[in-house]
């Protein structure tokens, strides 16, 4: 699915990483995914764009914060996340 650019910080052996790939993986999304497990800059530029974020992964379409897996699993269950991939 083509449309505005998507990135989600992850940690290694996180499960909700795994659930939140999953569905933008079955959803087509092409995604840009930053492993903070070891903590550095990508993990700071994380804290930047959501600084009250303290668990994984933290998802962002465009410059919207989406949050969480269970955050982007609510938009599917509406049928909110297609229009806010797709703006």
């Amino acid at each position: 699915m083509a449309g505005r650019e998507v990135t989600i910080y992850t940690k290694f052996g996180c499960g909700y990483c795994y659930r939140a790939k999953r569905l933008l993986d079955a959803k087509g999304v092409i995604y840009t995914e930053h492993d903070i497990t070891m903590g550095g800059p990508r993990r700071d530029e994380m804290m930047e764009r959501a600084p009250m974020a303290r668990t994984v992964p933290q998802i962002f379409i465009g410059d919207t914060h989406v949050g969480g897996s269970d955050e982007l699993a609510a938009l599917e269950r509406e049928g909110r996340l297609d229009a806010l991939l797709a703006a």
